[in-house]
C-alpha cells in the first residue's frame, strides 16, 4: 500500500504512562527521556544536557560510563568471560576478592569474610540481620529514627519512614526504633535513653541481637552521627554482647571521604553492608562483610540466583585498583568536599531565613530548608535549568547532594551555580548582603560533620 507522506503521523502514545506501574518515583520528579550519560552529565533524547547530582542515588560514585571501568568490562565481555555463575568460583570473583582485600581491608587492618548476596542493598541487610539472629540466638534488632534500610519485609521493619512502612500489608516485627544522634536536640545524648532501656530488666526491651545504623542517613535527610556518638554506640554493643551492623550502602565507597563511612570514628563493626557503588559501574551487586567468628552460615542458608554477577566483579575490581591503591582519589574527594562546603555555606548566608542548617560529611551533603514546598520548587527550578537534585528527609525538606565523586570541579561549580540561581528565582527576593566573616578563606573552611535534625521544630509548611 502506498504511504501518504502528506499526512502527519499520529502522535505515539506515552508507553510509560500506558504500561509502567504507578510505583515509579524518580521519573515523576525528573520527567526526561534519558539517552546517554558520561561522567557527571546525562543527555536526553533531544540532546539536552543535565548535570547529575543524583548519580543513581549514590550508585555512580565513579560517574556514568567511567572509561577505566568500561574498558575493563568490554575487555572481559570480548574474551567471553563468564557472566552468571551463582556462587561458583570464577577468575572475576577471585580478582575482586584479592583487590578488595589488598586495597581496602588490609591497609585498614580489617578482617572480614565477604558474603555475596542477591544484587540489592535490601538483600544485604536481610542477610546481615539473619546472621546476627543466628549467631546470638536472639531476634530483636535496634534501628534508629529516620533510618532507611530497604523495602523487603525484614529491612522494612528497620526503616522509619511511614510512607514505606505503610505499604507492607502486614505487621512489621522484630525491630525496635531508638532516637538517632541529635534527634532530641544537641543537649541530649540519645544513647542515654538506649542504655537505660538496655540496663533496666523491666523496660520491655528484649535483649537485642543487633543494632543497625547508618553513620550518615541518606534517605532520612543526611542526618549525621558524630564520631563520639558512634564510638559510644560501639562500646554499648560490646558491653551488652550485641552485634553492631553498619549499613554503608549509600554512605560507603568513598562518599564521605574514606572508603568506609565509619573509618573516621575509629570503630570496627561486626557486620557491614555494601551495595550501590561497590560495583563501580552501576551494575547490581551487594555484599555483607562479617567478622570471621560470626560467619556461621550453613551452605545455602542465604542465597540468590544473581549473587554471581561477574560483570560487576570486573568493574568493582577495576574501581578498587584504579582509585584506592593510593591516597590520590581520597585527596581529590577532600578538595571537592571543601569546595562544596564553601558553596553551601554561601547559600546559607545568603538565605538565612530559608536555610535551617547544612548536613552531612564529605560529598554526601544536604541543605535543610525551612519550607519543604520551597525546597521542592527550588529543585524543580534547578531541573528546568539543567541540574538534577534529589530531596530527602521526613518531609522532603532536605536538598541532597550525591554527585559522582569523579565530577570535574568546573562541573561541580556549574551545578551549584544552577542551584544558587534556583534559590534566587524561587525565593523571589534579594539575598541578604551578609559579608563573609573576616579570614574565612577556602583553606580555613571547616567541613561540617555533625549537624542533624535538631531543627525539626523549625520546619513549616512541610506538607
Amino acid at each position: 500500500m502506498h504511504k501518504d507522506n502528506t499526512t502527519a503521523p499520529a502522535p505515539q502514545a506515552d508507553i510509560f504512562a500506558l504500561k509502567e506501574s504507578s510505583v515509579q518515583s524518580y521519573a515523576r520528579a525528573f520527567p526526561l527521556l534519558c539517552n546517554q550519560a558520561k561522567g557527571a552529565v546525562v543527555w536526553d533524547k533531544d540532546g539536552r544536557r543535565y548535570l547529575d547530582f543524583l548519580a543513581g542515588a549514590g550508585s555512580l560514585n565513579y560517574g556514568h560510563n567511567n572509561p577505566v571501568l568500561k574498558q575493563a568490562l568490554l575487555d572481559y565481555i570480548s574474551s567471553d568471560g563468564i557472566t552468571h555463575s551463582l556462587d561458583l568460583h570464577t577468575c572475576a570473583k577471585e580478582k575482586f576478592l584479592r583487590s578488595f582485600n589488598d586495597a581496602i581491608l588490609e591497609p585498614l587492618g580489617l578482617d572480614y569474610k565477604v558474603q555475596f548476596t542477591g544484587p540489592t542493598g535490601t538483600n544485604a541487610v536481610e542477610a546481615a540481620i539473619k546472621i546476627a539472629r543466628k549467631v546470638t540466638g536472639r531476634s530483636t534488632v535496634i534501628s534508629f529514627t529516620n533510618g532507611f534500610h530497604g523495602v523487603s519485609m525484614g529491612s522494612l521493619a528497620l526503616t522509619g519512614n511511614s510512607h514505606f512502612r505503610g505499604a507492607a500489608g502486614l505487621p512489621l516485627q522484630g525491630a525496635v526504633s531508638m532516637p538517632y544522634d541529635n534527634y532530641m536536640g544537641p543537649e541530649t545524648d540519645t544513647l542515654d535513653y538506649m542504655e537505660a532501656m538496655l540496663d533496666d530488666p523491666a523496660s520491655g526491651l528484649d535483649h537485642p541481637a543487633a543494632v543497625i545504623v547508618e553513620t550518615v542517613q541518606g534517605e532520612g535527610g543526611i542526618n549525621t552521627a558524630s564520631a563520639g556518638w558512634l564510638r559510644r554506640l560501639e562500646a554499648i554493643c560490646k558491653r551488652n554482647k550485641i552485634l553492631l551492623i553498619v549499613d554503608d550502602i549509600q554512605a560507603g565507597c568513598g562518599r564521605t571521604g574514606s572508603f568506609f563511612s565509619f573509618t573516621e570514628a575509629g570503630i570496627v563493626p561486626d557486620i557491614v553492608t555494601l551495595s550501590k557503588s561497590i560495583s563501580g559501574y552501576g551494575l547490581p551487586m551487594a555484599v555483607v562483610l562479617i567478622k570471621p567468628e560470626h560467619d556461621q552460615w550453613k551452605p545455602a542458608e542465604h542465597n540468590g540466583t544473581f549473587r554471581g554477577n561477574n560483570h560487576a566483579f570486573v568493574t568493582a575490581a577495576a574501581a578498587l585498583d584504579h582509585y584506592w591503591r593510593t591516597d590520590e582519589f581520597a585527596d581529590a574527594i577532600a578538595e571537592k568536599s571543601a569546595i562544596l562546603e564553601a558553596r553551601l555555606q554561601k547559600i546559607m548566608k545568603l538565605y538565612p531565613r530559608e536555610v535551617v542548617e547544612l548536613r552531612g560529611r564529605g560529598m554526601m551533603r544536604g541543605i535543610c530548608c525551612k519550607h519543604a514546598k520551597k525546597a521542592a520548587a527550588i529543585t524543580a527550578q534547578a531541573f528546568q535549568n539543567g541540574a538534577i537534585f534529589e530531596r530527602a528527609g521526613s518531609h522532603d525538606e532536605v536538598i541532597k547532594f550525591l554527585m559522582p565523586l569523579t565530577i570535574e570541579i568546573a562541573e561541580l561549580n556549574e551545578g551549584l551555580d544552577i542551584l544558587e540561581n534556583a534559590f534566587r528565582k524561587v525565593l523571589n527576593s534579594k539575598p541578604c548582603e551578609n559579608k563573609r566573616r573576616k579570614g574565612a578563606t577556602k583553606n580555613s573552611i571547616k567541613i561540617a560533620s555533625g549537624n542533624t535534625h535538631s531543627s525539626r521544630t523549625k520546619l513549616q509548611e512541610s506538607v
